[in-house]
């Protein structure tokens, strides 16, 4: 009988090296660090020399405000830093470094040694480093103001790490490209890079513009085509500024340099939505420079997410890439009248090229093409054809939209009238505020939805093709190669409830026409149906109306304020909250919705309040009324294609107990296992 292992406390060298290799995963790693603490010490000028890819030596010099003689002993120490105090200066961040652990690691990986020397002291100090700890006191030296790091025989304790590393030239390029971001996005400060006993590979001259550096670095090709992008929002408190390629140029390995208050990150969501915009304009397979500078709130900015600080989160990053593509987008439309086109003439007197061209045929005969299995070729593209494609209603063929062949919802008259009959009481007016949360109890309850999230329902949700509507309750959507049955209206119960806390004080209006309804009269209605639950033994419907139209009237600061739900002093409602653009609320609901806010809302506590009117104010959008979908069949499925689940992708984040919401239907490796056996 096996004893069980007996647990024991890692060496401390052991765990300074396990951290290490998390930070420093290569030469352009420690460089990266490197020349964030060069800017973080306002150096203007800044030279790095490489041998070996970096590996045999990185050094890197600079004339920012060097270091202080009383801190060199403790300067490659873990968690040791000049730029943060608490945890919460995390929120307020402004400098690149803030985890003490760059110099740290690096020692513990490699031979390091540090020259510095500061303006008020008359000679500069010079100490080598071993595992964080000074090799002996630092010894005064000549020198001018600033740092020079040298780092030699990196990796050279751990030989795994440094075999499964590319060919010297294969990093150098890496080192060059990060070298090249930084030069790019700094133009003030100038940047030297070059192989030890070489020329510089790459020069930038201090107080340069970012046009003129990237004409030096990237080539004229790319600077005579650049064409500056700016945006300041002040809803989602972000600016951005940059230049992007026009439509002239295009390179199968795409450039693009994203930073995020000036730190250097890998934006994958951002690369897809500058892809896509060009995906109109450039061949496929080419793609274009961009370099883009976010600067968001560093209240709404997480940095602290990987040591390596390429990652980083950010509130609202769907809306704000969202706002980016259109930005880019309108950009770009007006930017190709200078497009150039080429045309292959035919030499006089050439004849045409023959009809079957066995060169081409043998060339192509003998392309290795990558083998997709069958059960593996799935649609994954929302273009393409859906579930309507199949269908007939009333013997009229359904295109994709949901509508018949010969009308869409905005083209016949039939159409109009139908989308006049949806909007006869409700009008969505743009009503666009700037407020930030600020109330404890909200901010709980939106941390409460983002750590209840399931990280896997969110994938599958992000990443769905929608396939069509089944019924009002139900939908049919794909994701990889399986087929799901959606519950509609519990997700999107869900959904309008995080909407309603997320854009709390910020919703839109949607005023209703012609005229106010009166609240007593709705809540009347109300409790004339068996969904109100009266009964005799509660009393006269109205007292009982009356009283609940008081209660709303005198709440209806709150609403008004919170939720843009007015109530006018005389009874009368005027608008309702907006909650995602194009979708309208049931109007047959409107009067139990009315009733439920008085009754069913705990008005006293602040928390409870929210919570409560946001549940029953999500149950009532998410209704869906057998009235309005006889009357209007097509609008319904149309909404659900093209407003709801295009919601769910962009906003929702669902908790697990959704889950018995989404109803797996078909596999398609296994239907192909069937297939076989049959």
């Amino acid at each position: 009988m096996q004893e069980p292992g007996i647990i024991k406390k890692l060496d401390e060298v052991v765990v300074n090296r396990i951290a290490a290799g998390e930070i420093i995963q290569r030469p352009a790693n420690a460089l990266k660090e490197l020349l964030e603490n060069s800017l973080d010490a306002k150096s203007t000028v800044i030279q790095v020399t490489v041998k070996s890819g970096g590996l045999k030596l990185l050094q890197i010099q600079d004339n920012g405000t060097g270091i202080r003689k009383e801190d060199m002993g403790i300067v490659c120490e873990r968690f040791t830093t000049s730029k943060l105090t608490t945890f919460e200066d995390l929120t307020s961040i402004a400098t690149f470094g803030f985890r003490g652990e760059a110099l740290a690691s690096i020692s513990h990986v490699a031979h390091l040694t540090i020259q510095t020397k500061t303006a008020k002291e008359k000679c500069g100090y010079k100490a080598s480093y071993e595992d964080g700890k000074l090799k002996a006191p630092p010894k005064p030296c000549a020198g001018n103001q600033g740092t020079i790091i040298t780092i030699e025989d990196l990796f050279y304790n751990m030989p795994q790490r440094k075999q499964a590393l590319k060919s010297p030239n294969e990093e150098f390029q890496r080192i060059s490209d990060v070298m090249s971001k930084y030069a790019i996005h700094n133009a003030k400060v100038g940047f030297t890079l070059k192989r030890y006993g070489e020329q510089p590979s790459v020069k930038t001259a201090p107080n340069s513009s970012q046009q003129t550096n990237i004409e030096t670095i990237y080539g004229a090709a790319i600077a005579k085509e650049l064409l500056p992008v700016e945006l300041k929002d002040d809803v989602h408190k972000f600016q951005m500024k940059g230049f992007i390629t026009k439509v002239n140029y295009s390179s199968k390995k795409g450039i693009m340099l994203f930073f995020i208050n000036h730190r250097l990150v890998d934006l994958s969501s951002l690369k897809s939505a500058i892809d896509s915009v060009y995906s109109t304009y450039l061949p496929k397979g080419m793609h274009p420079f961009a370099y883009i500078s976010l600067e968001i709130l560093p209240s709404n900015i997480d940095v602290n997410v990987h040591p390596t600080k390429h990652e980083v989160h950010f509130l609202y990053e769907d809306e704000i890439i969202e706002k980016i593509r259109q930005n880019l987008e309108s950009q770009l439309l007006g930017s190709n009248e200078t497009r150039t086109f080429y045309k292959q003439l035919k030499m006089p007197g050439a004849s045409e090229p023959p009809a079957d061209n066995k060169e081409l045929d043998a060339t192509l005969k003998n392309m290795s093409v990558e083998r997709i299995n069958p059960q593996n070729m799935i649609r994954t593209d929302t273009k393409e054809q859906s579930i309507y494609k199949f269908l007939h209603v009333d013997g009229v063929k359904l295109n994709d939209s949901g509508c018949s062949s010969s009308m869409s919802l905005s083209g016949s008259s039939s159409s109009s009238n139908a989308m006049a009959a949806a909007e006869e009481s409700f009008r969505d007016v743009v009503k666009q505020k700037s407020k930030e949360v600020k109330l404890s109890s909200i901010l709980n309850m939106q941390r409460q939805i983002e750590n209840s999230c399931s990280v896997d329902i969110r994938k599958m949700v992000k990443e769905l093709v929608f396939v069509g509507v089944v019924d009002k309750q139900f939908a049919l959507f794909q994701h990889e190669t399986k087929l799901y049955m959606g519950d509609t209206i519990k997700l999107s119960e869900e959904l309008f409830y995080q909407r309603l806390l997320y854009e709390f004080e910020n919703h839109k209006m949607i005023n209703l026409i012609p005229k106010p309804l009166p609240i007593k009269d709705l809540i009347k209605l109300a409790l004339n149906t068996p969904e109100s639950g009266w009964t005799e033994e509660d009393g006269d419907k109205d007292e009982l109306a009356a009283r609940a139209s008081e209660i709303l009237i005198e709440k209806s600061p709150i609403m008004r304020e919170y939720f843009s739900l007015t109530i006018n002093s005389n009874g009368e409602l005027e608008s309702l909250p907006s909650l995602l653009p194009q979708y309208m609320p049931s109007k047959t609901f409107l009067p139990i919705y009315m009733l439920r806010l008085a009754t069913e809302v705990e008005w006293e506590t602040e928390e409870e309040c929210f919570e409560t009117f946001c549940r029953e104010t999500a149950r009532y959008y998410a209704m869906v009324s057998e009235v309005e979908l006889r009357a209007i069949p097509k609008q319904h499925k149309w909404n659900v294609e093209h407003v709801i689940y295009p919601a769910f992708k962009k906003y929702l984040l669902p908790p697990n107990r959704l889950k018995k919401y989404i109803y797996e239907l078909a596999n398609l490796p296994s239907l192909y296992k069937v297939f076989e056996r049959c």
